[in-house]
């Protein structure tokens, strides 16, 4: 069975916070989950507002949870705002549908977990998540 190791993880953390310095983003967290939903690894950049960790954690908790990026999960909630209120509800606070989170896929497209990224635009937090995953070796 193949699981998201910790190694990669954090080489997808430092390909994203090192891609969004190239990019002159603001700082940004990322948040690394494994395919439960559970924190595999996080940073939290120097000059980070707060929150940041918690809002990159609900963009990939979502993602994971529902199996798409966030982006997806943004639309999606345009459309039924309800059902998306009630799985924060439900969720304790954990979902948060937007934009800023992929998930992370083996070679054969099993979902390994997800990558949430704030700080920056929606964009560019997906931007640096997407470019981390791909990074490591692995899909989105």
């Amino acid at each position: 069975m193949t699981t998201l190791t910790l190694a990669q993880a954090n080489h997808i953390i430092e390909a994203a916070l090192k891609r969004s310095n190239e990019q002159g983003y603001k700082p940004m967290a990322v948040v690394v989950l494994d395919e439960a939903g559970h924190v595999k690894s996080s940073q939290r950049q120097d000059g980070a507002s707060m929150f940041r960790i918690e809002v990159a954690t609900g963009k990939a908790w979502g993602a994971v949870g529902m199996g798409v990026a966030s982006r997806v999960l943004a639309e999606r909630a345009k459309d039924n705002p309800n059902f998306f209120l009630s799985l924060a509800s439900t969720a304790h606070g954990k979902f948060l549908p937007q934009t800023g989170a992929v998930i992370i896929r083996d070679a054969s497209g099993k979902i390994l977990g997800a990558v949430g990224a704030s700080g920056g635009t929606g964009d560019e937090d997906e931007a640096i998540c997407a470019f981390g995953v791909q990074s490591a070796g692995l899909s989105t």
